[in-house]
Formats: structure tokens, C-alpha cells, sequence
């Protein structure tokens, strides 16, 4: 096996000023390995999407690229910032610029759209008026009503969340993360619980970030539809490795179902 890259050198390689360095990631549970030295790097304004067969470490690696799990050993340097030498506070204002969707929406359900996505000032802003949108300044009430119109939501800012559809509450989860102004999104899964209408308007919503906003996206994927259409690069995890790293352009249906089937047959 070759030995990792360094980080600077990933830092420095023909992806310029990568927005995320990752190099020899290891990560194991109990001594059983779930990451094994992983090395990439993913260049500014490009969507990028993980596949890989479920319990293969997409969700893990998602983790310990901000710390949510502390990795085995290996390098991470995100927006700038060496993430494991990072002080709790300095963290805290690292993973204040990542923004996150999970499958599991994690909105307060008596609570309107309004209020759920003002949350998401509290990543710069703390105290009560970061609480609900009756105690927020009006500039964080706008701003939060310009995020749920960016969703497609303006009109459903005063309803309870928990009256929406699951797909209309994944747009306020998401416009609650733009209400951060994150540098970098990173979505594990974000249309797993959606109908297949819904789950493409939501990629689609991912996708328009990232060209529209100059964002940048990490996006683990389990529908190879979406694969194709909303990413520039495809990342494959296998057997705790990254063994398929190609441009999406240069990839189709079949390709990514052969990676699978030698994923399970390994």
C-alpha cells in the first residue's frame, strides 16, 4: 500500500487552495478499522459526491472531517484550518462555516419555519433573540425570510414545521444552514427519507448552492440518478479506502453499479 501524501503536499498539488485536505484518515471502533488512510482534496465551487455500499465509513469520514468523532490518526485541514489542532473554541468557529444536512431534519416541531431558520444565526449570534424569530433583530428576520425564500419557502414562514411535508421540512433544515453563510456543505444523505420528486428537487437546490452561491458541497449519495446529475467529481469508499476518484463527465450508471459489485465482492 503506498504510504499517504503529506498534507502539504496535497495542499499544494494541481487542486489549488483546496477547500478541504485530507490526508492518511484513519479511523477505527473498538480496533475494528473503518477508515484506513484515507487521502483527497477537493478544490473550491465543486460538488463532490460520496458513494459507497451501506456501513462502508460515508458518514464516519463525514464526522471526523469537523470532529463530531476524533479520528484514529491522519490529517484534516478544512477552510484553511488544521481541524485537529484546533482549541474547542477555534473548532466551534470552524464547523460555525460548514454547513450540515442530515437525513434527520433536526427542526424544533412546534416551531414555524421562521424561527427554526433563525437558528441558524446563533453559528455568529447567541442569547434569547437567537431563539425565535418574535425576539430576533429585524435584519436577522430578513435575512432569515431571504434563506426560506431561496428554498422556495417565503410563503410557509409562519407555519409550524411540524405541518410540512417531509419535503418542505428538509428545504427549512436547509435554509436554516444558508442562515449560517457556511463556506462549505456537507449533506449525508439529504434525500434518503424523500419521495424520488422530492429527493431531485432537494439535489437540485444543493447543486444551484454551489453554482449559484459559490459554495462548495460534500454529498454522500445513495441514488446513483442523483450521483450523475448533481456532482462534478465522484469519490467511492470501499473497504475503509477511496477506490474510485473520477469526474463525473467520465462516469455512468453501469460504471458506478461495477464499483459496487466489487465493493461487496472484496
Amino acid at each position: 500500500m503506498n504510504a499517504p501524501l503529506p498534507l502539504q503536499a496535497l495542499a499544494g498539488s494541481a487542486l489549488a487552495e483546496p477547500v478541504l485536505a485530507v490526508a492518511g484518515l484513519c479511523k477505527a471502533f473498538s480496533g475494528r478499522p473503518v477508515l484506513q488512510g484515507l487521502d483527497f482534496a477537493l478544490a473550491p465551487g465543486q460538488a463532490t459526491a460520496l458513494i459507497g455500499a451501506n456501513g462502508s465509513g460515508k458518514s464516519t469520514l463525514l464526522r471526523c472531517l469537523v470532529r463530531l468523532i476524533e479520528p484514529s490518526a491522519g490529517a484534516v485541514r478544512l477552510l484553511g484550518r488544521d481541524m485537529r489542532a484546533l482549541s474547542p473554541r477555534a473548532l466551534r468557529q470552524v464547523r460555525a462555516e460548514v454547513g450540515i444536512v442530515w437525513q434527520r431534519h433536526n427542526l424544533v416541531p412546534r416551531l414555524s419555519a421562521l424561527s427554526n431558520v433563525v437558528h441558524g444565526v446563533q453559528a455568529r449570534m447567541s442569547g434569547p433573540r437567537a431563539w425565535a424569530q418574535s425576539l430576533a433583530p429585524g435584519l436577522v428576520r430578513d435575512e432569515a425570510m431571504a434563506c426560506l425564500a431561496r428554498v422556495g419557502l417565503a410563503d410557509r414562514a409562519l407555519v409550524r414545521v411540524d405541518s410540512l411535508s417531509g419535503g418542505q421540512q428538509q428545504r427549512v433544515a436547509i435554509a436554516r444552514m444558508l442562515m449560517q453563510r457556511p463556506a462549505f456543505i456537507l449533506a449525508d444523505e439529504p434525500d434518503a427519507s424523500l419521495d424520488p420528486q422530492t429527493g431531485e428537487e432537494v439535489m437540485s437546490l444543493l447543486l444551484g448552492l454551489v453554482r449559484e452561491e459559490g459554495l462548495s458541497l460534500l454529498v454522500i449519495s445513495h441514488r446513483l440518478e442523483h450521483t450523475l446529475r448533481y456532482s462534478d467529481r465522484i469519490l467511492g469508499l470501499a473497504n475503509g479506502r477511496i477506490t474510485l476518484d473520477q469526474p463525473t463527465a467520465r462516469a455512468n450508471a453501469a460504471s458506478l453499479r461495477q464499483f459496487f459489485d466489487h465493493a461487496e465482492a472484496a
